[in-house]
C-alpha cells in the first residue's frame, strides 16, 4: 500500500487515502480495546465488585465504597497522559500507544483472574485497586495518541471528522463490553458471581493482541517526525514542562471544555446503570442490554457533531451540545426516576448519547488545535485526562452520596450535572476556534490561540 504524502490544494499535508483508512481503523480499534476494558470495570463496579471484593458491608456502602475504585483509576489517568504524554512528543505517537494496550490488556486479564475477598481476604481489595491504577495509568496516554495520529494526518476539511475516530472508539468498546457482561448476566446468580463476569475480563488478552498487530503497520505521523528533526527540538527534553510554561490558558481550556462530556460518561454510563439495577425495577440483562443499544447511538451522534464541526467549527458544536446538557439534566433524571424501560432508554439516549455525542465528538479536534505539535500530546492527553477525572472519576460515588443526602430524589444530581456543563461552556465561550488553520500553521510564533486571534484581527484590519 502507497505511503507518498499527499499534497491537498492549500499546500498543506494529508496521508493518502489507503493510509489514512488504516490510521483511522488504528485509532478506532486501540480505543475501543482500551475502552472496552476501562468501561467494563466502571460496568462490574456497579453490579459486582460490591458482592465479590466488598461483600458484608451494608448495601449502599458497599457500592459507593465499590465506585472508589472505580475512582481510583480515573485519578490515575492524569498521571497516565502526563508520563505518555510527554514521553509521545518525544519519540512518538506509534511507540506509545502500543506500549498502552499491552499495559492495559495485562491489567485487565489479571483482574478477572483475581481471587475474592473470601479466599485471600484484604489483599483482594488491594490488588484490585492497584490493577485499577494500572488501568488508568494505560488509558490515560491511549485517547492524546490514537486521536492525534488521525488528526495529525487527515485534511483539514475533515479533521473534526478523522479525530473523532478515537472518541468513538469508547462506545464501541462500551458496547462489547457490556454485552459481554450482559450475556454473562444470564446465567444463574451463583454462577456469575463465581465466574461468569470473569469471562469478559479474561478476554481482553485476545483483543490486547488484535489491537497490537494493527499499530504495528501504522506510519508515525509526519508533522511529528519534520518537527522532531529538527536541531532545536532535539535539545528539548522537557515537552511537559514547556507546556505548563507557555501553554497554561490552552491547558485550562482543554481540560475545562472536556468536564460536560465527561460528566455524561459518568453519570449515564456507570451511575445510571448502578442506579436502575439498585431500584429492583429492571433486571441487570435489561439495563445492560438498553446501555449497549445507548452506545450504538452515541457513535452515531458522535459521527454527526464531528461532521458538522467541519462545517461549522469546534466551538459552535461544542457550546450547542453543552447548552443541551444543562436544559436536559432534569428531564433526564425525571426519566430515570420512572423506573420504566421506555423511560430509562429514552434517559440513556438524551443523556449519554446526545449529550455526550455533541459536547466530546468534536472535542478531540479542538484540543488538537489549541497546542503545537512539539507538546501536542502532552497537552491533549493531560487536558483530556484532568477533565475525566475531575468530570467522571467520582461522579458515580458522588451522585450516589446526593441521592441518599436528597431522601432518595434526583434533583441534586441534576445540579452537579447543570454545573459541570457551565463550566464547560463558559471556556467555550472564552475560547478562540481553530478549526480552519492547516497543521502546519498550527506551530511557529502563532501557535498560542491568543496570538493566532490578534494574527486574525491584523489581518482583517489591513
Amino acid at each position: 500500500m502507497s505511503t507518498t504524502p499527499q499534497t491537498a490544494p492549500s499546500g498543506a499535508y494529508h496521508a493518502s487515502p489507503g493510509d489514512m483508512r488504516r490510521i483511522l481503523f488504528s485509532s478506532f480499534l486501540g480505543t475501543a480495546v482500551e475502552y472496552y476494558d476501562f468501561i467494563l470495570y466502571a460496568t462490574a463496579a456497579g453490579i459486582v465488585f460490591n458482592q465479590v471484593f466488598f461483600a458484608g458491608m451494608d448495601p449502599s456502602l458497599a457500592i459507593i465504597v465499590s465506585f472508589g475504585t472505580l475512582a481510583v483509576g480515573y485519578i490515575a489517568r492524569p498521571l497516565g497522559g502526563f508520563l505518555f504524554g510527554h514521553l509521545g512528543d518525544l519519540v512518538g505517537r506509534k511507540t506509545i500507544l502500543i506500549s498502552t494496550v499491552l499495559m492495559m490488556g495485562i491489567a485487565s486479564t489479571l483482574i478477572g483472574l483475581l481471587p475474592t475477598t473470601e479466599q485471600i481476604g484484604v489483599w483482594a481489595p488491594i490488588l484490585l485497586v492497584s490493577l485499577r491504577l494500572f488501568q488508568g495509568i494505560a488509558v490515560g496516554g491511549e485517547w492524546g495518541g490514537a486521536m492525534l495520529l488521525a488528526f495529525e494526518n487527515s485534511r483539514k476539511e475533515s479533521r473534526g471528522f478523522a479525530a473523532s475516530f478515537a472518541y468513538m472508539g469508547a462506545p464501541a468498546g462500551t458496547i462489547v463490553g457490556t454485552l459481554m457482561l450482559s450475556a454473562m448476566t444470564t446465567l444463574p446468580d451463583g454462577q456469575f458471581l463465581e465466574w461468569g463476569w470473569r469471562v469478559p475480563f479474561v478476554l481482553s488478552a485476545v483483543l490486547m493482541a488484535l489491537a497490537i498487530f494493527i499499530r504495528m503497520r501504522v506510519s508515525e505521523s509526519r508533522v511529528f517526525k519534520e518537527i522532531s528533526a529538527k536541531s532545536d527540538a532535539k535539545k528539548r527534553r522537557v515537552p511537559a514542562a514547556e507546556l505548563f510554561r507557555e501553554h497554561p490558558k490552552s491547558l485550562l481550556i482543554a481540560v475545562a471544555s472536556g468536564l460536560s462530556g465527561q460528566m455524561a460518561q459518568g453519570l449515564m454510563g456507570a451511575w445510571a446503570i448502578s442506579y436502575a439495577v439498585q431500584q429492583a425495577v429492571l433486571a441487570q440483562t435489561e439495563v445492560l442490554n438498553l446501555k449497549a443499544l445507548g452506545g450504538v447511538a452515541t457513535i452515531v451522534m458522535i459521527i454527526v457533531a464531528s461532521k458538522l464541526s467541519d462545517r461549522l467549527g469546534r466551538r459552535k458544536v461544542l457550546i450547542a451540545g453543552n447548552i443541551g446538557a444543562m436544559v436536559l439534566a432534569f428531564p433526564v433524571m425525571a426519566l430515570l426516576d420512572m423506573g420504566s424501560t421506555v423511560a430509562f432508554m429514552l434517559a440513556i439516549f438524551l443523556g449519554l448519547s446526545t449529550v455526550q455525542g455533541f459536547t466530546s465528538g468534536p472535542y478531540g479536534a479542538f484540543v488538537g488545535e489549541l497546542f503545537p505539535t512539539s507538546v501536542r500530546y502532552s497537552g491533549t492527553s493531560i487536558g483530556y485526562q484532568l477533565a475525566s477525572t475531575l468530570g467522571a472519576g467520582f461522579t458515580p460515588m458522588i451522585a450516589t452520596a446526593l441521592v441518599v443526602a436528597g431522601g432518595g430524589s434526583l434533583w441534586l444530581v441534576a445540579c452537579l450535572w447543570i454545573a459541570f456543563s457551565g463550566v464547560s461552556l463558559a471556556s467555550l465561550l472564552a475560547a478562540k476556534d481553530r478549526s480552519g488553520h492547516d497543521i502546519e500553521q498550527l506551530d511557529g510564533p502563532a501557535a498560542a490561540p491568543d496570538a493566532v486571534a490578534e494574527q486574525d484581527t491584523v489581518s482583517a484590519r489591513a
